[in-house]
Formats: C-alpha cells, structure tokens, sequence
C-alpha cells in the first residue's frame, strides 16, 4: 500500500514515539529493580553488622537458637549463627531439633568471604523454591559463633518492581497514544499544507495568477512564500515574452514582405499575412509543405538546399496565380536552434515592371529625340555646305529646322510637365467651376483649330446646375490635351462632341470623336509614355506620344480617374470622371468667375 506523506509522518512519530517509550521503560523498570535490590543489601550488610555486635556481646551459656529467634523478629528476617566450623548454632526459621542436622555452612560463599575478608558478604541472589533469596554474612570475634547471616526474599522486591513495571507500561501506552493523536493532527495539519501547495502548483499549470495561500512562519510556510515568488516570476516572464511575441506577431503582419519558416521536418510553422496575399491564399498554410502550400517547385527545391546544406540561398521566382508576381526569395537555415529554415519573400513585380518601363522610356525618349536632331543635323549640314546660297532651299531647311526645333521643344516642355505632376509638385487649389461654362470655354478655345481640320466641334449636353470643386487650370490641360488629340486624328468631316453628366455617384465629362477608332489591344497601353497606335501618322500631326499619359497622371492627382471607349471605325469616348464629392451644390457663380482663365497649358 502506498502512503501519503499524512500517513508517513504519522508513521514516523509514532514509530518514534514507540521505541522511544519502550526502551525508555525497559532500562527505567530494570534499573529500579537494581537500584531497590542494591538498597536491600546495603540495608542487610547494616543490619548484620548490628546483629553481629550484639551476638559478640552474649553471654556464655546463651541458647543461640532463642537467640536467632529473638534476632530474627528485630531484623525483620531469617537470621542464621553459624560456628567457625561451619556448624549452624541456630536458626530463626528452623526448629530447634532439626538445627544439628542442617548442613555445614562452611562452604557457602558469603561465610567463606566474610571469614576471610573479617566484613560483611553479600551471596548472589539463590533460588530456594520459587523464592528469590539474597544472602549477607557477617564475621564475629568470638568462638561459639562465628558468622551472623541474614536472610531475605526478594519475591516483594520484584513483585513491587513488576508493579512498578507494569504501571510505567500503562503510562506509556497512554503516553504513546497521546503522542500518536498528537502526531496524528501534527501529521495532518502539515500533510493539508503540503496538498494545499500541490493543489496551488498544478493549478500554477495553467493559470500563474494563482497563489498558495499558505501562512507558516516553518519550513513548509518558507516553501510556500518560495513557490509565490517563482509564480510571480514566472507570470512577469511569460508576460514579458507574450508581450515580445504579439510584437513579434504584429512586426511580421505589417511587414511587406512574405515571411515562412519551417521545421526540420520541413512543414510550415509560420506564415505571415503578406505571405498569404503573395500565393493568393485565404486557407491554412500552418503543417503544409512549401510545395503544398505555394505550388512552386524552385521556392521548394531552395528551402529543401538550404535545409540541407545548411547554407544561405538567394534568387528569384514566379509565382503563378490570379495577380502573377514575381518575387526575391532569401533563405537562410535556423542557426540557433539548428533546425528548420526561415525563408523572406520580396515582392519585386512592381520593382521589374518600373525597371522595364525605365528601360523603354530611356529608349523611347532616344528614338523620338533621335529623328528631329537628325533631321535639324541634316538641315544645317545642308545649309553650311552651300544651300544658303540657294533662298528657296534655305527657306526650306530653314522651315525644317524651326519644325523639329518646335517638336523638341514640345517634347521637353511634356516631359517637364509630366515630372512635375509624378512629383507632386503641382499647386493645385480647388475652386467652384460651372461644367457647362467649362465646355463652352473649351469649344470656344479649339473652334478655329477645328474648323482648319474640318471637323465640328459641339457640346453635347450639360445640366444648367452640375458644379465641380477641383483645380480649374489642371482640369482645362486634361481637356485640352483630350479635345486637340480628338481634332488632329480626327478624319475630315468628323464630329467632336464635350458633355458632362452626373451618374453613380460620379461627374463624368467626356471627349467623343467619330473619327478612325482605337483597336482593343491598344488600349491596355494607351496612356503609357510614348505609346503610339500609329506612329508614322503621330509624327505627321506633330504629337509626343506624352499627351495621353499627361492626362492619367494629372486627372488621378485631381483626385479622378480617366477611361476610354473605342471601337474601329466608329470612334473613340475618353471620359474623365471624379467623385460626387468633389461635385457640390455651390451657389451660382459670379460673373467674374465665369470669365475663362488664359488656359496657357501645354497639350
């Protein structure tokens, strides 16, 4: 059977307690039978050394029968007077005809030792009968009588002794049994102290909060105090690093880049939200494999090198999905824990495709800049070899050298433009516009360069009361820009129409031509720099190929959006819209207002 530390302690103390009593009673009875015997004879050894002076002073004839009789009953016990040769001269406790007949008593050894020591002599204790008898002779000076022995049982002596005995036992079974109730309830008192901090500790398991309770100024009391203090340790530890993991948790969530780690076994233990919306996935990606949970076979043929090698791995992969990325992988083993790998994925799409767009921008703004300097190189080359001579043909190259200069200085002047609104450099102030005043304006500023491309010009339609808040300058370039492009590709004959309307929550106002049309594979590109549908005819109206992007960028700092229809043949709708916030039900517009600010803008 298997004790508790109640029933041990309890055990123990009485065990204790047990052996304790026992050899204390066993050594105390013994010596109080020793101690009385010893008493006993120093008591005889006194008396027979009395009874021997009173014998020496008997007188000569005396009967020593009655005397020893008469001894006997003074001493309290046998008397015995015993001749120098050995011959008992009487006896208190044997009959006066039987005295001759007893046996020498020369050879007893307390007669013998008294003789010859001239004192008294104690014999060990005789067994007469089942009387225990303790035997003390004393010599004499005289001739009768030589020795006086005493006699006395010692049957009392031990039956007194047993007694004592026997009640020291009763006192200490009620003793043991105190003891054992004491030990008992010491037991259980400190064996509910010790379950009590059990109790606390695996309740510590799962909830640090808790305390002990325990109040002991003992050992069991100092334990207590020792796990409260390791409980409130322990609490402000995980705290501290429950507090570092939701930074952790929170660093890793805000980060832009993707962020896995793996175990030794290979499977996904940590996958951040940038990770998810890298591989499109709204599942769990925790337990998966690399190849399970992303799909690609690079990513996982890395992790699976690094974690083998155990050494750093740095490329670029594709992952395929929805929104195709491309993206920088840098993967690099746990060298802590030596296990696992962490992997951080990049996301450079956007990064390649502004690499790709530089590289054609470079190449774009080479090839439209190369063919006016050619041509002003060629024209002036021409001129100094002797064409000035010639005014009709200096008039010419003359005239080709101020048409390329003018193009270049248009590119230039789109270029800045351009940069200065990716920049956001631009001081844009919104003011009330009234969109059918706008549209008037605008018609009026392109009739004539209408009219020389024979294409008509008209509004239309525009509520009386449709106000716009936004800059109106920047909003007159993106129309200017929209409205000359629709006049230079328009064919002859063509119609160019200006509205605005309010719709879902938006103002929309369009430029519509029924000129040539744009292809729908164009219009993807359309507002790219140096995008062109039909670059031979761009160049013969004299475009940069900037305009259309000019209209992207400056209409989404407006806060807007541009967009286009087209269809081959039919013609093409571009169409700025801006959110009804920016529309508002502002009061009419004084005159000044209403009169047209010099659009002076690039186009």
């Amino acid at each position: 059977m298997r004790l508790g530390i109640h029933g041990r302690w309890f055990a123990l103390a009485l065990g204790v307690v047990a052996i304790a009593v026992s050899v204390m009673s066993r050594y105390v009875s013994g010596e109080l039978r020793e101690s009385i015997e010893e008493r006993l004879t120093r008591d005889l050894e006194v008396r027979a050394e009395l009874l021997a002076h009173q014998v020496e002073g008997a007188p000569a004839g005396t009967k020593w029968q009655s005397l020893a009789e008469q001894l006997s009953r003074i001493a309290q016990c046998r008397v015995t007077l015993i001749g120098a040769d050995g011959v008992v001269r009487g006896d208190s406790e044997t009959a006066a005809s039987e005295v001759a007949r007893m046996e020498n008593q020369s050879s007893r050894p307390e007669v013998r030792q008294a003789i010859e020591s001239g004192r008294a002599a104690t014999t060990p204790v005789v067994l007469s009968g089942n009387q225990p008898l303790l035997f003390v002779a004393a010599p004499l000076d005289s001739s009768a009588v030589r020795v006086v022995r005493l006699a006395q049982s010692l049957l009392p002596v031990r039956s007194a002794a047993a007694r004592s005995e026997r009640l020291m036992w009763t006192g200490s079974m009620a003793a043991l049994g105190v003891a054992a109730l004491l030990a008992a309830i010491w037991s259980r008192v400190v064996s509910q102290s010790v379950r009590q901090l059990r109790t606390s500790a695996v309740a510590m398991l799962d909830d640090l909060s808790v305390r002990t309770r325990v109040r002991r100024t003992d050992e069991v009391g100092a334990l207590a105090e020792a796990l409260d203090q390791l409980a409130d340790n322990l609490n402000r530890t995980v705290e501290k690093l429950a507090g570092e993991r939701d930074r952790l948790a929170g660093i890793l969530e805000t980060m832009a880049e993707g962020v896995l780690l793996t175990d030794r076994t290979g499977r996904i233990v940590l996958a951040n939200g940038s990770l998810r919306m890298m591989v499109a996935s709204s599942g769990q990606l925790v337990g998966k494999a690399p190849i399970e949970a992303i799909r690609n076979n690079e990513l996982a043929e890395m992790i699976e090198s690094v974690q083998r090698t155990e050494s750093p791995a740095i490329g670029e992969v594709d992952l395929i999905g929805i929104l195709p990325r491309r993206v920088l992988v840098r993967a690099a083993p746990l060298t802590v824990s030596g296990e696992g790998v962490v992997v951080v994925l990049s996301d450079v799409t956007e990064l390649r495709r502004l690499e790709t767009l530089r590289r054609d921008f470079v190449a774009n703004v080479s090839h439209e800049l190369r063919t006016p300097i050619a041509a002003i190189r060629a024209a002036a080359e021409t001129l100094e070899g002797g064409a000035m001579d010639d005014p009709h043909a200096a008039r010419d190259f003359i005239g080709m050298i101020a048409r390329h200069a003018e193009r270049l200085h248009q590119l230039v002047e789109d270029l800045l433009e351009l940069s200065r609104i990716e920049a956001q450099k631009l001081d844009l102030q919104a003011t009330p516009i009234d969109a059918r005043e706008l549209i008037d304006h605008m018609i009026g500023l392109y009739a004539l360069a209408a009219a020389r491309r024979e294409v008509r010009l008209i509004g239309g339609g525009c509520p009386a009361d449709l106000l716009l808040s936004t800059d109106r300058r920047a909003l007159e370039q993106v129309l200017s820009n929209l409205i000359d492009n629709a006049i230079k590709y328009a064919s002859r004959g063509s119609k160019v129409t200006l509205s605005a309307v309010e719709k879902e929550g938006e103002v929309r106002i369009a430029v519509a031509d029924t000129g040539p049309g744009i292809a729908a594979k164009h219009l993807p590109r359309l507002f790219e720099r140096f995008y062109r549908v039909d670059r031979g005819r761009s160049r013969d109206v004299g475009g940069t190929g900037l305009g259309l992007s000019i209209v992207k960028h400056l209409t989404e700092a407006l806060g807007g959006h541009v967009t286009v229809e087209s269809l081959p043949g039919v013609g093409s709708t571009f169409s700025v819209h801006f959110p009804a916030k920016l529309a508002g039900s502002t009061p009419a517009l004084p005159d000044e207002a209403r009169s047209s600010p010099d659009a002076g803008l690039t186009h």
